[in-house]
């Protein structure tokens, strides 16, 4: 597969494209801070995509705060959905054409699920039509804890109201479902990846390797259904307080990482764990299926 990278938590400058061409990274998701999306220069990025031959693959719309962002609360929706319509139509003017949506914020209380979800596939509903009117198609993630989305049910529940909508896949938010049953059941809609390792504790956006998912039987599960997107890795160069690094990870470090598991190689690991993530690790037990 192609290598890609998302951009969070990165300084999206010619810098940053140089260092993907450098290291055979060839496809980009634009994802930034909430209250830097008012600073992205479009003009820019499409330019030094064309100069260094990266793909723009995707746009992460931005979902946070969630008192002021979600498409799952009557009193916020029609308000995020304008909002992502501005952005849909800045980056689709540059050639992007696949948004990715987080379905809702949290928490959300399980005697509010369901008028929740109904929001939530309402202005899925209205955000495939617009996007589809820019040539685009809306991806919609899988969430983690007690978001929207949390296992493949939810998820073909909540894209099921529009046949444009596709599915982004996340290595790292499912808490109750094994990886691979999702794979399976979400298969043909699967539209792009988001990588990441974890604990099964909770989302930690480790680089693979760090955590416990058996990348290659993700990988080969994935190459099953036909997929054909990129290994697009969605980790921040620094290190989160839930591992420990004697260094920021490199762009270097995402191709060798790509490669190790496209080869079946055994992965490098420069990461030690966190002793009291640890401590959890060996009490809580993680159901393979929902």
């Amino acid at each position: 597969m192609n290598i890609g990278l998302s951009t969070c938590s990165k300084a999206i400058d010619e810098k940053l494209f140089r260092d993907y061409k450098k290291n055979n990274i060839s496809h980009i998701e634009i994802s930034a801070p909430a209250n830097e999306y008012k600073n992205l220069d479009y003009n820019t990025i499409r330019r030094l995509s064309e100069k260094y031959g990266i793909v723009l693959w995707s746009f992460h719309l931005p979902f946070s705060p969630f008192s002021e962002i979600d498409i799952s609360k009557k009193l916020l929706k029609k308000k995020t959905v304008g909002y992502y319509t501005e952005l849909i139509k800045k980056a689709s003017d540059i050639g992007i054409t696949k948004f990715v949506v987080h379905p809702s914020g949290e928490p959300i209380l399980d005697r509010f699920r369901k008028k929740r979800m109904a929001y939530a596939k309402e202005s899925l509903n209205e955000l495939a039509e617009i996007a589809a009117s820019y040539g685009s198609v809306i991806l919609c993630e899988n969430l983690p804890r007690t978001c929207l989305g949390r296992n493949s049910d939810e998820i073909l529940e909540l894209i099921s109201v529009n046949n444009k909508l596709k599915v982004v896949f996340d290595t790292n938010h499912l808490l109750g479902e094994d990886y691979c049953e999702f794979i399976k059941k979400t298969a043909n809609k699967i539209e792009s990846v988001h990588v990441s390792d974890y604990d099964f504790l909770n989302e930690r956006h480790w680089l693979p390797g760090e955590g416990k998912v058996e990348w290659n039987r993700l990988y080969n599960e994935l190459q099953k259904t036909g997929y054909s997107g990129p290994w697009l890795y969605e980790i921040g160069f620094s290190c989160p307080n839930s591992i420990i690094r004697p260094r920021d990870l490199t762009c270097g470090d995402f191709s060798k990482n790509a490669n190790e598991i496209f080869s079946g190689k055994e992965l490098t690991v420069i990461s030690s764990p966190v002793k009291s993530l640890m401590a959890g690790n060996k009490t809580i037990k993680r159901s393979k299926k929902k």
